[in-house]
């Protein structure tokens, strides 16, 4: 971590000398040579502003005819086995039902949040198969009854509707003994479209070791929110994986040019659940 600071902190104080330079000259140089400075690094640091556009951010960012969900669970500290055997039952129903709505991902958080549970589905179709599926289970009382149990079990819960990230790695399973990472990021609006043209390069700094497992940004929700998803065979990996990424140039730019984006971050490692499709 201390490696990762001062690399950070010295990317900023090279940029910090050349914006006293850029201030101190601007008004001896001529209107155009203010054009090219602004032209530099300065314009690509500072969020840009996004010009009008006939296509949604989503439709630039995503496929919208993929929607996924995350249910993030809070659990009460002395009922998780009862709340982890009650959520693999509606999991059976809903498979079922052929709903087109399938449980990509289930995780209990074991740093960060703790009595936490994560479920991440998929549904495919859009907004209109969702519709059905709510009907549908809504419908079912061996479902209705589970969901009223369940309720006893948990201290608070969120539903967010997210879209992957079109330029992150297909989402494959993945063979354990893993654990995952999910860095979640709350952005100032009007930067995702800014946020993803940063991450389609520095993705690319992270591709060696297989790490990538999603990302997505939400839809309904927490607005301007992004999710991360990192898999990692242990922490010793995660720790050598990422202080990899950060001897390859480019990424500490990548990095930097991000962060004036960010309102606000968290990390949470999570481990999957037993019947999670995913290990």
């Amino acid at each position: 971590m201390a490696v990762t600071f001062a690399k950070l902190r010295n990317l900023y104080t090279s940029k910090t000398v050349s914006v006293t330079h850029f201030t101190q000259s601007r008004f001896l140089s001529s209107t155009s040579s203010v054009q090219d400075s602004n032209e530099g690094w300065l314009s690509k640091l500072l969020v840009r502003r996004i010009e009008p556009t006939k296509e949604s951010h989503s439709r630039l960012l995503s496929d919208k005819e993929i929607i996924y969900e995350l249910q993030t669970h809070n659990v009460r500290a002395d009922s998780s086995e009862k709340y982890l055997e009650n959520y693999q039952q509606s999991i059976q129903l809903i498979d079922a039902h052929k709903l087109n709505y399938e449980l990509v991902a289930s995780w209990t958080v074991e740093l960060g949040d703790l009595d936490q549970a994560l479920h991440l589905w998929r549904y495919k179709g859009g907004f209109s198969i969702i519709d059905n599926a709510k009907k549908t289970l809504a419908q079912n009382k061996d479902f209705v009854t589970l969901q009223k149990e369940r309720g006893k079990l948990l201290r608070s819960r969120h539903l967010q509707y997210l879209l992957a990230f079109s330029y992150w790695p297909p989402i494959e399973p993945r063979t354990g003994p893993n654990i995952y990472e999910m860095r979640s990021y709350n952005l100032k609006p009007g930067t995702m479209i800014e946020w993803g043209n940063n991450w389609a390069r520095a993705i690319n700094y992270r591709r060696n070791n297989d790490e990538a497992f999603a990302a997505f940004f939400s839809q309904i929700g927490r607005l301007y929110n992004v999710h991360h998803v990192w898999c990692y065979k242990d922490l010793q990996t995660r720790k050598e994986t990422r202080e990899a990424a950060w001897r390859s140039p480019g990424w500490d730019e990548c990095v930097a040019y991000t962060v004036p984006l960010i309102r606000e971050m968290h990390s949470r490692i999570l481990a999957p659940t037993s019947f999670s499709p995913t290990q």
